[in-house]
C-alpha cells in the first residue's frame, strides 16, 4: 500500500542537520533544521535506548514531528475531492488516523539514521509556500533527491509533503486512496486504513 522510496522519509528528515549552507534565521530550511535537532537528540540520548524506553522514545519522536508536519493539510491533500464531502468529526478521524499509519510505516526507521550526509542544494519561498532542496549521500555514494514543501502558518513553515527522487508522498497516498474510493465507500477506506494501522 506504499511505494517502496518513502520507507526512508523519517531517515531523510534526521539527515537534515549537515551542511545547510543556505539555511537563514527563520526560514523554512532553519524550521527544518530545528526539528532535526530535536530528533537527531532523542535517538542519540543514552536515557532512551533502553528496551523499557521504546515507547516513551516513540512519543517524544512524534511530538517533535507533529510539531513540524501539517497533518490536515496533507490529509486534505491526500483525501483531494473527497475531503469536501466529510464532517469535521470525519475529518479529524481521518487526521488522526493518517498521522498513526505514517507513525507505524516509518517510526521503526528512524532508528536506521546512520550519519548519512545531507546537501542543502536550494530553498525557494513564495509568498506563504516554499521548497527545501536537499541531496542525500548514502554510504554507498548514492546520491537522493528529496524535497521538502512547506506551507507558513503564522510563524512556522509546516512540511505537507516530501518528494524523493520526484515522487511525491502526497500523490502516492492519494493515488491509492482516490482507487479504493473509486470502487468502495469513504467507511471502507477507514476500515482498511484501521486495519493496516493494527497490524503494523
Amino acid at each position: 500500500m506504499i511505494h517502496r522510496r518513502f520507507i526512508m522519509v523519517p531517515v531523510f528528515i534526521l539527515m537534515t542537520l549537515v551542511n545547510a549552507g543556505v539555511a537563514t534565521a527563520g526560514g523554512p530550511t532553519e524550521d527544518v533544521r530545528e526539528t532535526t535537532d530535536k530528533l537527531i537528540a532523542i535517538v542519540s540520548d543514552p536515557a532512551l535506548k533502553a528496551p523499557d524506553k521504546a515507547d516513551e522514545k516513540a512519543a517524544q519522536i512524534r511530538k517533535a514531528v507533529d510539531e513540524r508536519f501539517d497533518w490536515r493539510e496533507m490529509s486534505r491533500r491526500t483525501l483531494a475531492r473527497h475531503w469536501k464531502k466529510r464532517t469535521e468529526e470525519e475529518k479529524e478521524e481521518f487526521i488522526k488516523l493518517f498521522g498513526k499509519l505514517l507513525e507505524r510505516t516509518y517510526l521503526d526507521k528512524v532508528e536506521g539514521y546512520s550519519g548519512e550526509k545531507v546537501l542543502y542544494v536550494k530553498e525557494r519561498v513564495k509568498g506563504k509556500y516554499a521548497i527545501v532542496v536537499v541531496k542525500i549521500i548514502t554510504r554507498k555514494d548514492t546520491e537522493i533527491l528529496v524535497k521538502y514543501k512547506l506551507k507558513k502558518k503564522e510563524d512556522e513553515w509546516m512540511v505537507y509533503d516530501i518528494s524523493i527522487e520526484g515522487v511525491s508522498l502526497v500523490n502516492n497516498y492519494r493515488k491509492q486512496f482516490s482507487s479504493i474510493l473509486s470502487r468502495s465507500s469513504y467507511e471502507d477506506l477507514v476500515k482498511r486504513l484501521k486495519k493496516k494501522i493494527e497490524e503494523k
